[in-house]
């Protein structure tokens, strides 16, 4: 069996990569990733590495060739047009590739009425995929808990957490979790392929008030929960070039949308999840 993973090289393709690597061995994996430059540690394991563009098809097409099962990872453009039109080239190069099978990572801010940037994009991959004729899985991921260690002397300065969710809660995932199902998922046919969509998601979901707790539990600090407005909160994160579409994304949050606390992981992996404290006080340093 021959497992492509595209974005190999990114955070969540880093991690996938290498559990894969545990799981089936390197000789098992190839990598398709834009710069190959940047792959020469996959190289030095023994993966096979190879150049993928998802803009253009010849390229994919050539990477994907004598795949089992393609590991599908998004690029990060906020851009719904070229999300889709990427998706889009993915599956041509597939059928012209002859790979019949695909696990699509995703993300669960898919709903109908979600007000998130790319909303529209993650709704559509599992309806296309419907009737693309292809063997299939998507496994949508609830929010990373990974970006909340590096926010944290943030929040110890401001004193509070700032999102503008209200009383809603979130439900999160660790990333080492996230790749650990998704590789699960690659190589366990009973669980795959025939159309199945999971949700990864720890065992309980938080209000803000709540998850502040938490925060003020590993760090000693006090951080309570402030909210701003949506606008408010993309104006402070403007200048990282992501605050309108983080913006629209806790907006859906506000909204109850982003809350959903299933039983997936386990039923993927045979474990439970790593917990939100857990997780923190594994990764903080004071």
């Amino acid at each position: 069996m021959k497992y492509t993973i595209t974005g190999a090289t990114g955070h969540l393709g880093s991690i996938v990569t290498q559990d894969m690597i545990k799981l089936v061995g390197a000789n098992s994996v190839r990598a398709a990733v834009h710069t190959p430059a940047k792959a020469t540690h996959l190289t030095e394991q023994g993966v096979e590495v190879v150049k993928t563009d998802y803009l253009d098809i010849e390229t994919m097409t050539a990477s994907f060739k004598n795949t089992d099962v393609l590991i599908y990872i998004p690029s990060k453009t906020y851009d719904v047009l070229q999300r889709v039109t990427e998706f889009e080239n993915t599956l041509v190069a597939m059928k012209k590739a002859n790979v019949t099978e695909i696990v699509f990572v995703s993300f669960y801010a898919d709903q109908e009425k979600n007000p998130f940037t790319m909303s529209a994009y993650y709704g559509y991959v599992p309806r296309r995929l419907a009737g693309s004729g292809l063997k299939y899985t998507v496994i949508k991921n609830s929010l990373y808990a990974d970006p909340l260690v590096p926010y944290l002397p943030e929040l110890i300065e401001r004193g509070h957490l700032i999102y503008p969710v209200g009383q809603a809660a979130l439900s999160f995932i660790a990333q080492d979790d996230s790749a650990e199902a998704i590789a699960n998922l690659a190589v366990k046919p009973e669980l795959r392929h025939n159309g199945q969509v999971y949700t990864v998601t720890q065992q309980q979901n938080y209000t803000m008030a709540e998850l502040g707790k938490i925060m003020t539990e590993v760090t000693g600090k006090p951080i309570g929960y402030a909210p701003v407005s949506v606008a408010e909160f993309a104006a402070i994160y403007a200048a990282e070039g992501d605050g309108a579409e983080l913006g629209s994304m806790y907006q859906a949050g506000a909204m109850g949308l982003m809350d959903l606390v299933t039983t997936d992981f386990k039923k993927i992996t045979g474990h439970d999840p790593e917990s939100m404290n857990d997780f923190l006080a594994a990764h903080y340093q004071k």
